[in-house]
């Protein structure tokens, strides 16, 4: 049967199901490019409408690079062909599904089947991280990805060859499905606030009652939560309720992790406005992020530059929530009005944080708080084989065991916790227990994407280890090596190239000089999650403490890097590693500012760890004072409380009378910063004995200083904030009453540190 043939057959069916249907065509690069080509000549779609995804030049059709296929987001094509000959990238993958409509095609033009999985490609080469090589990327991904494409409905499999003989049909891809009615249109609400018009343009009746919930918007003290599979039509829903925001004089903030996931949202707004006559500006592309009307405008910022609520926006639009960090989401809680859109399952995130620990935050705070679910598809009919297969290959809806089954998890009782290292061959033959893993990654971590699936099969310098209760997992972690570089790459990275992983030897080369950081051999713990229903009982702590363990000879050092907050830096600080870098940009995925640290195995990673964290002393005054100066304080009280070492102090016999007359609550601290500055760092990295144990804050049991105090001491000794801010931050009703309270938490500082010369200067200000 040739392939136009095969491709007429599954473009009528989708048709007549509303469905899509995926078409492989196996065999060598051009030959099966030239059959796509073929197939789609056959079929009723508009060349205009089909998007070539890959890096192979003079295809008849638009192009975009797979590297490049976050331009697909919040876009829809009649087919897409996606080209893995050059690269099978996974999240491309995902991201192609996704974006071909009811009645399409998805065509994957791939290298013939049966060898697919030992030829290596450009991504695998992004999987050898340095001293690895790509022959020692594994091929598990594709393995299981050539399984299901050739065991799942409603896909087709054609062997092309190298184009000189007739194609090979191993699989037609035809269902034959029962005839379906064509669904009912949705009802207008009655009595709704936005206008009918605007319901009109909804497909389903799930967009008409996302639209109706998100009318609350329009008032202060609302906010909405919108959830939904991908391809339910949420963004649409978002889109049209902020143009409908704009045209009744609102100022709509919509945010996103990037601009191309939120283009379905001005795209729909943009409709609601030039229905309305309204759209101030000329209704082309010309500004995307824009959109005004004589009274309001829907327009676009960055996530963390969004958070600042910039131009005081009457209602935020923050879609796809859950690939944010909950740090990040919570300062949207000092919106007027807000809405969270977030997709259930998918590659754009769906961090058990936004589920779980945002909407605890959201629920506890002062919105009136409305949810909405969405489960009808919008873009194609329910039970779509093509998005069940995705859903399985990406692992998009794999989720961790089922709460009653671990709840009886005790890391105190050994007999009911196992320690396991699982190998990819492991968790190929488990289908479950690899949906289990990668089900607890996708649910702690927003970051987690199918991309990871492959890393965790192929990458040679990934190992997975986890803590299981009754054959269930309750704690994983996904390790990476790095380090053990041979001197040509060291000198590499030192003189400003880029080596692939291997990020904290990279970071402590290139940015602070060290080109010996490359030689220890490390373990970076690249994930680590526990269940939900079984976190705050130390089995985190406890994995950590079973690797270590594990690999005490084999490496010299376990090191981590990542967003911080107050209760990572705890958690890690409980269990043994220190801080020894801080980053000076915020990550525009998480908002804050990033910190690695160090916990050393061996000699080796002792001299590393330690000469790092004295430089860090060293430079982190200047640093707080300059790029750090709005970090907040509570990540520095907790990361300079992280580190290994305590500063020289140093000071002159002047210095030291200049501190004990700032206790008076003098203006001397202005005329001299340098000596509280050194004493405060000095101070909050001591190892005495006001830090010896913790309450349930997680603040020092017995401290020499409040919190409250030791806030100030960072904002005004380390940071440098003006008094007026820094009064205004910590509630002190004056400039005067705030630097009195300085004054008063330099003399306990003094006391100890001064030694009995200061100690009598002291008495003469009693």
């Amino acid at each position: 049967m040739p392939v136009d043939r095969v491709a007429s057959a599954l473009r009528e069916e989708a048709r007549a199901t509303d469905e899509r249907r995926l078409l492989v065509l196996a065999g060598e690069g051009d030959a099966t490019r030239e059959a796509a080509a073929d197939a789609l000549d056959a079929v009723d779609i508009d060349s205009r409408d089909v998007t070539y995804l890959g890096d192979s030049e003079g295809t008849p059709w638009e192009r975009v690079q797979s590297a490049r296929a976050g331009d697909l987001l919040g876009t829809t094509h009649g087919a897409l062909v996606v080209d893995c000959h050059e690269a099978c990238r996974p999240n491309a993958l995902g991201r192609a599904v996704g974006a071909v409509d009811g009645g399409g095609l998805l065509v994957l033009c791939v290298p013939p089947l049966d060898s697919w999985p030992d030829r290596r490609d450009g991504f695998d080469e992004t999987l050898a991280v340095p001293p690895f090589e790509v022959s020692e990327v594994a091929g598990n991904f594709r393995r299981r990805l050539v399984e299901l494409l050739r065991a799942h409905p409603g896909i087709a499999v054609v062997d092309v060859g190298d184009g000189s003989v007739e194609p090979t049909v191993e699989r037609d891809g035809l269902t034959d499905p029962a005839p379906r009615r064509p669904p009912d249109p949705p009802a207008v609400p009655d009595d709704p606030v936005f206008p009918a018009a605007v319901y009109e343009r909804c497909r389903t009746d799930d967009q008409v009652s996302a639209v109706e919930a998100l009318e609350a918007l329009g008032d202060p003290g609302n906010a909405v939560v919108v959830e939904a599979d991908r391809g339910r039509g949420k963004s649409s829903a978002a889109g049209l309720a902020a143009g409908a925001l704009a045209l009744a004089g609102r100022d709509v903030l919509v945010t996103a992790p990037g601009y191309p996931g939120a283009a379905e949202v001005f795209a729909r707004a943009r409709e609601v406005l030039v229905d309305a006559g309204s759209l101030a500006s000329a209704p082309d592309e010309s500004d995307p992020i824009l959109l005004e009307t004589a009274r309001g405008r829907v327009r676009f910022e960055k996530p963390t530059a969004a958070a600042e609520l910039p131009g005081d926006p009457d209602a935020v639009v923050v879609d796809e929530a859950a690939a944010l960090p909950v740090r990040l989401l919570e300062r949207f809680l000092d919106a007027p009005a807000a809405a969270f859109a977030t997709t259930v399952h998918g590659y754009e995130g769906a961090g058990r944080g936004f589920s779980v620990r945002f909407r605890d935050r959201l629920d506890d705070g002062d919105f009136e708080v409305a949810d909405v679910s969405m489960t009808d598809p919008i873009r194609y009919a329910a039970g779509d084989p093509v998005e069940v297969w995705a859903f399985r290959a990406l692992l998009l809806d794999a989720g961790p065991a089922v709460d009653s089954l671990v709840e009886g998890a005790d890391p105190a009782d050994h007999g009911s916790i196992g320690y396991e290292a699982f190998e990819p061959e492991d968790l190929l033959a488990d289908e479950h227990l690899l949906r289990e893993v990668f089900g607890l990654l996708v649910a702690a971590h927003y970051r987690t994407e199918p991309s990871d699936l492959a890393r965790l099969l192929d990458a040679p310098n990934v190992a997975v280890r986890a803590l299981t209760h009754e054959g269930h997992v309750v704690s994983v972690a996904l390790l990476a090596r790095e380090g053990d570089l041979p001197a040509d790459l060291r000198a590499h990275m030192y003189e400003g190239g880029r080596v692939r992983g291997n990020m904290i030897p990279d970071v402590l080369t290139s940015q602070l000089r060290d080109e010996a950081a490359g030689v220890p051999e490390g373990l970076r713990v690249l994930r680590i999650a526990t269940h939900h229903a079984v976190r705050s009982r130390g089995l985190g702590s406890r994995l950590l403490s079973a690797i270590r363990e594990e690999f005490a000879d084999d490496a010299d050092w376990l090191g981590t890097g990542y967003g911080a907050t107050p209760e990572l830096l705890r958690f890690w600080r409980a269990n043994g590693f220190s801080t020894v870098h801080l980053s000076t940009t915020r990550n525009d995925a998480s908002g804050e500012y990033s910190a690695v640290m160090l916990a050393p195995t061996s000699d080796a990673g002792r001299e590393l760890a330690d000469r790092h964290s004295r430089w860090l002393l060293d430079r982190v005054g200047a640093m707080l004072s300059d790029p750090l100066d709005d970090m907040d304080p509570d990540v520095v009280r907790a990361a300079l409380r992280s580190v290994d070492a305590a500063p020289e102090l140093g000071l002159s016999d002047w210095e030291w009378r200049l501190l004990v007359g700032t206790t008076g609550g003098a203006g001397i601290f202005d005329t001299s910063p340098r000596p509280l500055r050194r004493l405060t760092v000095r101070y909050l990295t001591d190892a005495g004995d006001e830090t010896a144990g913790e309450n349930a804050d997680g603040e020092p049991s017995d401290p020499l200083l409040t919190p409250r105090q030791e806030r100030l001491l960072v904002r005004k000794a380390l940071q440098g904030r003006p008094w007026g801010a820094v009064a205004e931050e910590l509630g002190f009703h004056s400039h005067g009453q705030c630097m009195r309270a300085l004054g008063e938490a330099t003399r306990p500082l003094v006391s100890r540190f001064g030694g009995p010369k200061v100690a009598a200067e002291l008495e003469r200000f009693e």
